[in-house]
């Protein structure tokens, strides 16, 4: 992994994140080239949030998480509830919206946090956190197959 000592100002090579146009991509990786999306991904979300403002930390701190979730889940059907908006960075950049992160919050640009309307991969338009346990427990309560109340006899 490579260390930053600051944020990077000009785009950063990322020769096999630039292979992912989605996450499916991934599962044809091998664990060292996985290794390497996971570095290029974090160096080009701080380039990225480096060029937009905004906020990192959280991003920061699940890409190896997003990696591996889009690795093994088969997403967009398998679906991803994310806690804060701010983690969903790293989400965008494997789902198609790599390019378009430098004008994250920007009119006309990506919304800065899961967007339905943005994303097949967005399954809910989460803001800031301690959404995430309620909306993934009202996702799966709905999934499941409802049982036929019976008709009380007359």
């Amino acid at each position: 992994m490579k260390l930053f000592d600051e944020i990077p100002t000009q785009r950063p090579l990322t020769p096999l994140l630039d292979t992912l146009d989605a996450p499916a991509g991934l599962r044809r990786m091998t664990l060292a080239q996985l290794r390497q999306v996971a570095d290029e991904l974090r160096a080009y979300l701080l380039y990225s949030v480096g060029v937009s403002g905004g906020h990192f930390g959280a991003g920061l701190g699940v890409v190896e998480l997003t990696v591996a979730l889009h690795r093994a889940l088969q997403t967009p059907h398998d679906r991803l509830v994310w806690d804060v908006g701010h983690q969903a960075y790293p989400h965008k950049i494997l789902t198609g919206r790599r390019d378009a992160l430098t004008g994250i919050r920007q009119y006309g640009g990506l919304a800065a946090f899961p967007r339905r309307e943005e994303s097949p991969y967005d399954t809910f338009g989460v803001g800031h956190s301690s959404t995430s346990i309620s909306a993934a427990l009202g996702m799966a309560l709905s999934a499941r197959p409802r049982a036929r109340s019976a008709a009380p006899a007359r």
